[in-house]
């Protein structure tokens, strides 16, 4: 069984230790040398070269993804030439394009904030004047890790997308949604094979810092199984409606009256899954590699009562991580650290902590304690 994988990043890098496990070959098509996924990775090109891409996908029996970003003419030349691609062009469109996202969801009748597609300030700030003057509006394709998104409260502070051409004339425009006075974040990952099997895991709390993922609790804290039973049911459904082969996670707002609104959608391994590595009998990373190939899903349930992922931004001011490790593992040889070969940048995830606690606060103290020795 040979899985490829596009992109090296450090999704890839991760899918390694169980390919190895479960005998599964895995070859990696890197953007350039020395990513994070390079242990695997078998070629070096261009996702958005048809050529390229379908050169290295004769070589597997599947073909799947570090990142949603392969165009949809490059997956289509796959498709035609009889490759496995999964997840398909069909689902990989709604994760893609944030507008075309928010169409299929309400088609679907899955709760979504309040939402428009605006092109000029006129279209803009009638928005605002209908949902109390503020905002938020988004790019709607190549954002993430806060990028390309906007909280808004005039309609001048999108000028300079307004004048791109892909909001103009006949283009897709901006997505703009109502600013959601949300309780707290929450993420939901599901894994489906296209036999249709799907597994969920339990419902996680994440906390955002400046647009990015910092922090992961799972279970989510105090939440109710009435509140976890309905994250699953809108993941469960959004995998089958949209034909998701993989992992899918759904990232939620969870409102001051319990009701779950839609935020964002990843056809793959995502960050708020990460704790499943040490948190869980299945990772979402073993769990992805079982569900592309079409093979029985894991056990997705937790191996302790609460887990809590840190995230490592930025790294420390001088040397690596590595350099680190004698005394973050010596003071905490409870964590588990992994690390994504990237050099230490502001902002840039390059690694992350996991801990296992008897509950959400001991295992973020935990985490947290550990992560610490990896700042700037």
């Amino acid at each position: 069984m040979r899985v490829g994988v596009i992109g090296g990043g450090q999704l890839a890098r991760m899918m390694i230790p169980p390919a190895v496990a479960l005998g599964i070959e895995l070859r990696v098509l890197a953007e350039e040398t020395g990513m994070s996924a390079s242990l695997a990775a078998t070629a070096v090109g261009d996702y958005r070269d048809s050529a390229a891409v379908l050169r290295f996908a004769r070589e597997v029996d599947v073909v799947t993804f570090d990142h949603e970003h392969v165009p949809q003419e490059v997956l289509l030349a796959l498709v035609a030439e009889g490759v496995a691609v999964r997840p398909g062009p069909h689902a990989l469109a709604v994760a893609q394009d944030k507008i075309v996202m928010r169409e299929r969801l309400s088609a679907l009748g899955v709760p979504v904030p309040s939402w428009g597609v605006v092109r000029k300030r006129s279209e803009l700030a009638a928005f605002l004047m209908r949902h109390g003057g503020r905002a938020v509006v988004k790019t709607p394709r190549g954002g993430y890790d806060g990028k390309g998104v906007r909280v808004v409260r005039d309609e001048a502070d999108v000028d300079d997308w307004f004048a791109t051409p892909a909001a103009q004339g006949t283009g897709p425009g901006l997505l703009v949604e109502e600013l959601v006075p949300f309780r707290r974040e929450l993420a939901q990952s599901v894994a489906r094979r296209p036999s249709g099997e799907v597994r969920a895991w339990p419902l996680v709390e994440t906390v955002q810092r400046d647009g990015v993922c910092a922090e992961v609790a799972a279970p989510a804290t105090g939440a109710t199984e009435g509140l976890g039973e309905a994250a699953r049911e809108l993941a469960v459904g959004i995998a089958e409606g949209l034909d998701v082969t993989g992992v899918l996670a759904v990232e939620l707002f969870e409102t001051g009256e319990g009701r779950l609104l839609v935020n964002e959608l990843a056809m793959r391994p995502h960050n708020t899954g990460h704790w499943s590595i040490d948190g869980a009998v299945t990772s979402q990373f073993e769990q992805h590699l079982r569900a592309v190939l079409d093979l029985p899903l894991g056990d997705t349930s937790a191996l302790a009562p609460a887990a809590a992922m840190v995230n490592v931004l930025g790294g420390p001011a001088s040397g690596s991580m590595l350099d680190r490790y004698p005394e973050a593992l010596g003071a905490h040889p409870e964590a588990k650290v992994h690390f994504y070969a990237k050099a230490s940048r502001p902002g840039r995830k390059v690694g992350h902590v996991t801990a296992l606690g008897a509950d959400a606060a001991s295992a973020l103290a935990r985490a947290r304690a550990a992560a610490a020795y990896f700042e700037a």
